[in-house]
């Protein structure tokens, strides 16, 4: 369900910022194909999650045999298409808007889509290898404060709602100090995943700190 959730509230922020950012006519048969893509990769993410729910087996990095191990690696795959979806759409909106520079929100657009492609697709690869902790986790979410990475995944995978809102909070009420504004919540954002990051993969020895 977190995951329908997920892709469900990426599609929705996706089709808003088509409509957000102010781009040329020319920019339109992009976003129809950009739409394509999310839909598809979508549509096969959660139908074969449910699937697999639905028997009682693991979807996710499920190599128990050679079919388990080929659909895991192309999850992957389709996983990494979707997010690149993001970076395609940064490309036309920075390309093809219709103003001669970017204003603070449509960079915010841009600078959230490139981070969503980057971060969530490198933490991606990382919870290949490092499994969250056995055990219960955080309510609802179920993560662990140590040795997880999925705190940096989903603020990845988020970088998509919360830096354009950075952007758009940053021209509305920061006046000629906007970009600034901006450029520093999103290195702040930037930082905590970075932080988060290195802690999951026991980079940072946070055991030593906090017991």
């Amino acid at each position: 369900m977190k995951f329908m959730a997920a892709t469900g509230l990426f599609a929705v922020t996706t089709a808003c910022l088509m409509q957000v950012a102010d781009v040329r006519p020319q920019a339109l048969p992009s976003f129809y194909w950009i739409a394509v893509l999310i839909v598809s990769t979508s549509l096969f993410e959660v139908a074969y999650i449910s699937l697999q729910g639905s028997l009682g087996e693991a979807s996710h990095y499920n190599t128990s045999d050679l079919l388990h191990a080929v659909m895991s690696g192309l999850m992957g795959i389709v996983a990494v298409a979707l997010t690149a979806s993001q970076a395609w759409l940064a490309w036309v909106i920075w390309s093809q808007n219709a103003q001669p520079t970017l204003s603070v929100m449509q960079s915010g657009i841009v600078v959230g889509l490139i981070m969503t492609f980057v971060l969530s697709t490198l933490s991606g690869f990382l919870l290949g290898s490092h499994q969250a902790p056995p055990g219960k986790g955080l309510p609802i979410v179920g993560w662990h404060l140590r040795g997880d990475i999925r705190p940096a995944h989903f603020l990845g995978v988020h970088a998509q709602q919360f830096i354009p809102v950075f952007g758009f909070l940053a021209e509305y009420f920061a006046g000629g100090a906007a970009l600034a504004v901006f450029s520093t919540l999103t290195m702040i954002y930037l930082l905590v995943c970075i932080c988060l990051t290195l802690t999951a993969t026991r980079a940072i020895p946070v055991t030593s700190h906090f017991g």
